[in-house]
């Protein structure tokens, strides 16, 4: 096989266009993967802080599942584990949309070995996010 002059310099180009790329997406992917998380105490209660806003927040907004909330911190565990879990199979959209907002108390709880909540709530929080 035989590769003109043309050839062999787009070939060479794109080689080297394809090898300088994929050298400085590793040289902008490293900094970020070995980047340590931030376990300051600020940045663990600011995350506790802003998930906590976010949560009222949105229950605030979802009168349905601020109610089934409000009503279970009154009621035994087992009674308020199965409210919950009744109101939430029923919407499970809402489930998704507090997971997801409450899911940083666990990133910080495990990228920082802390535990940020205290025990009745940990375990309300751990029984929650496993559905």
């Amino acid at each position: 096989m035989k590769f003109s002059g043309i050839t062999a310099r787009r070939t060479a180009t794109g080689l080297c266009a394809g090898l300088l790329g994929g050298l400085a997406a590793a040289a902008i992917a490293a900094p970020t993967a070995s980047a340590a998380p931030d376990c300051s105490a600020d940045n663990v209660a600011g995350t506790v802080s802003s998930v906590t806003g976010s949560a009222r927040s949105y229950l605030a907004a979802h009168p349905g599942a601020n109610q089934a909330v409000t009503a279970a911190m009154g009621q035994p565990r087992p009674a308020a584990e199965a409210s919950l879990r009744g109101y939430f199979t029923a919407n499970p959209h809402e489930y998704y949309d507090l997971r997801g907002i409450l899911a940083p108390i666990g990133d910080v709880q495990s990228q920082c070995n802390v535990t940020v909540l205290p025990p009745d709530l940990a375990s309300a929080y751990s029984t929650f996010m496993a559905g």
